[in-house]
């Protein structure tokens, strides 16, 4: 056993994609050693990411691969031999199988007697195997974008390749990708170490070797270097501290490879700035210079900036660093100043007729007109969430539908495009609009992702959905629908928000999925498509956001997938019983059930789902179908009142009734009047019980 390092060395990658590479790599080069039975499941393996470089490191890996055994199936006895004489065909599977016709062997099969031989395969050399197909693996990782580097030559990677190393112990592995041989040598800093070979001894000398040239290879340790280190810098501003940005600190962890207390540059800039919005301000400096904020005890926003640099220098260094990154962060704290003053001549409401001039999608029409029917859709839903006690107002919400895109005609977000929407709510608040139109303008466009907020207000969820619902609807009726991993219009991120902001909204909005899907839509085949793929979307979001279990998932949303508040709660609670030996059971008793119902109906048995007493009936049916009565009501008086766990813990009470049945009573009886009886209480009980999940579905053991 030996411990392989592949590291691949490339151009700067962009920071966005390093994280998804690192971890594609790490699982290519698992798979690849799995698969050649170089190494056992749960192997110890490690990856790392530095913009120049992904690399991967996995102990235990063998010198060899075992000697495997393969059964070869040849010809059928009647082709192979004729009047008890080898025929040709016999005698080419004897050749392929590389044994002696008298070594094949006959073995029964459902299709009759088939000639076999037993190959054993011999085990190549691991270097072997790994120089022959990790290149395959390399190429096949994904990329947003990729590019040619070498004229004439196939291959396309996200940058140039500049190196290799592949190490399995001390024997190096001539991996080939990219023009580039692998070695055993590595680079460290390209500035603070220059462009000196390291040559690795050791796989697990890795780190150690390259923290000596100015690279953590770490992508955690870099992390937590660097927030010590802006910790340490801002403790030099009494009372001040930089503002938590994960998003920021995760780019900055991928630009650089180096961190130190000398890596971080506070600076700061005129407290006149600090009259313009903090969005603003922290938007300019966070997206265009990749600034972190500082903030004052009170968490208002400070006159300064901290830099993190992928390098470090002495104090003359850093001071000219500082006044450098000062005059460009004044320089756009100047453009978006004016640009602010510019915009509020001309106000949001005599902006609306600009929106004509600004194409939303040609078919689809303009701003204009996706503010028409966005307005209309949202106070349609408003009526609807009205009409079941919900609080709307109606007023607000209208004026932010008509001015909610109108901030794309100012100078401000052609500037800065990141402020869409934050724009519109802090220039409608600036002339008078409402609290309630200029918070639903500001949040319009949340949640961008599963980790954002839903929007503030019931005013805002609804211009949210709306707007949402409406380019849903709207691309699906021009056949844009997203395939595969193809979606251009972040139409899966939209549905995703809608899901969202159903299950997470406070107060909660009484809508369906279906009827955002209807309201949206005025075609029946546009209307079932929608709102499938919202259903799609909340099963995600159970998934991904909830992180409940696929048959948890899917057995909830068989049981019913329109109201996501609903949906969710019944899986929480599902999960927080699943785990019972009497839910197990009970689960596993449904799923034979149903089975048995199914090849009922096939074979034309008729029942009627009554679970009344009928001729021939068992006791252990008998006491069945009145514990499932009492139990059912029981059900029934919980889940009206969405008080799914107590409910499930009521099913699971019915494990000894159940147990008893199957184990005392034929359901299947020749008598067709029973069998009738029998039936038609398994599918009263199916029936009764499948309004939380269809328990079928649960996985259980055995």
């Amino acid at each position: 056993m030996a411990d392989f390092l592949f590291e691949i060395g490339l151009e700067e990658v962009p920071a966005r994609m390093i994280a998804s590479a690192e971890a594609e790599l790490k699982r290519r080069v698992v798979e690849l050693l799995e698969r050649e039975r170089l190494i056992s499941a749960g192997a110890d393996v490690k990856s790392y990411s530095t913009p120049r470089r992904l690399a991967v490191l996995v102990s235990g890996v063998a010198a060899k691969q075992e000697d495997a055994a393969e059964e070869l199936t040849g010809p059928s006895v009647k082709v192979a031999f004729k009047d008890g004489v080898a025929t040709p065909a016999a005698v080419a599977f004897a050749k392929k199988a590389g044994v002696a016709v008298e070594a094949l062997k006959t073995v029964s099969t459902p299709k009759g007697e088939y000639l076999a031989a037993t190959v054993v395969k011999a085990g190549r050399a691991a270097a072997e195997v790994i120089a022959a197909e990790l290149p395959k693996e390399i190429a096949a990782i994904y990329w947003a974008k990729n590019m040619y580097w070498r004229a004439g030559k196939p291959e396309r990677f996200v940058r140039p390749v500049r190196w290799m190393l592949a190490l399995l112990g001390d024997q190096v592995v001539p991996v080939e990708f990219g023009g580039k041989t692998a070695g055993a040598v590595t680079y460290g800093h390209r500035v603070l170490f220059g462009d000196a070979a390291i040559k690795l001894e050791a796989p697990a000398k890795y780190e150690e070797a390259l923290l000596t040239a100015y690279v953590i290879a770490d992508v955690e340790t870099r992390r937590q270097k660097i927030r010590k280190a802006l910790d340490h810098v801002t403790r030099t501003v009494e009372g001040a501290r930089w503002r938590e940005d994960h998003g920021l600190i995760d780019t900055l962890t991928h630009l650089t490879e180096w961190a130190s207390d000398r890596s971080v540059v506070l600076g700061g800039f005129e407290p006149e700035y600090l009259s313009l919005p903090e969005e603003v301000l922290v938007t300019v400096m966070r997206d265009h210079q990749k600034y972190l904020a500082v903030e004052d005890k009170a968490g208002k926003l400070a006159p300064y900036f901290l830099a993190v640099l992928n390098m470090e220098a002495d104090d003359a260094g850093l001071a000219v660093i500082r006044h450098g990154n000062a005059r460009v962060l004044r320089a756009r704290f100047n453009d978006a100043r004016f640009f602010w003053e510019f915009d509020q001549r001309v106000p949001l409401k005599e902006r609306v007729k600009q929106l004509e001039n600004v194409t939303f999608q040609k078919e689809l029409g303009s701003y204009a007109a996706k503010t028409t029917r966005v307005r209309e859709l949202a106070l349609g839903l408003a009526e609807l969430v009205t009409s079941r006690g919900a609080r709307v107002d109606a007023v607000a919400l209208d004026a932010a539908a008509m001015l909610a895109k109108t901030d794309l005609t100012t100078e401000l977000v052609k500037e800065f495009t990141e402020l869409q929407g934050i724009v519109g709510g802090l220039y409608a608040k600036a002339q008078g609009a409402s609290e309630a139109a200029a918070a639903a303008i500001y949040d319009q466009y949340l949640p961008e992702s599963m980790e954002d907020a839903v929007p503030r207000t019931v005013e805002g969820a609804l211009l949210s959905i709306a707007d949402k619902a409406d380019t849903i609807a709207g691309m699906f009726g021009l056949g844009m629908e997203p395939t595969g991993s193809k979606d251009p219009f972040a139409l899966r991120r939209a549905a995703n928000g809608i899901v969202k902001i159903l299950a997470e909204s406070t107060p909660a909005l009484p809508l369906t999925l279906s009827e955002v899907a209807g309201r949206a839509t005025a075609n029946e085949a546009v209307e079932a498509k929608v709102r499938s793929f919202l259903v799609e979307r909340l099963e995600f979001y159970l998934r991904e956001a909830k992180e409940q279990a696929y048959d948890v998932v899917k057995a909830v949303l068989a049981a019913g997938s329109d109201d996501v508040r609903d949906a969710v709660a019944r899986a929480e609670a599902v999960t927080s019983v699943r785990g019972s030996a009497d839910f197990e059971a009970v689960s596993a008793a449904f799923k034979r059930m149903k089975n048995i119902l199914a090849q009922a109906k096939e074979k034309g048995e008729s029942f009627d789902g009554a679970a009344s007493a009928q001729k021939g009936a068992h006791p252990a049916q008998e006491a069945l179908a009145a514990a499932a009565a009492h139990v059912g009501g029981k059900v029934e008086t919980l889940s009206g009142g969405h008080a799914y766990g107590a409910a499930l813990e009521a099913v699971a009470t019915l494990r000894p009734q159940v147990d008893a049945f199957f184990e005392q009573v034929m359901v299947m009886d020749p008598d067709a009047e029973v069998r009738k009886g029998r039936l038609s209480l398994l599918a009263s009980i199916v029936k009764s019980f499948s309004g939380i999940a269809d328990f079928s579905e649960i996985v259980v053991a055995g």
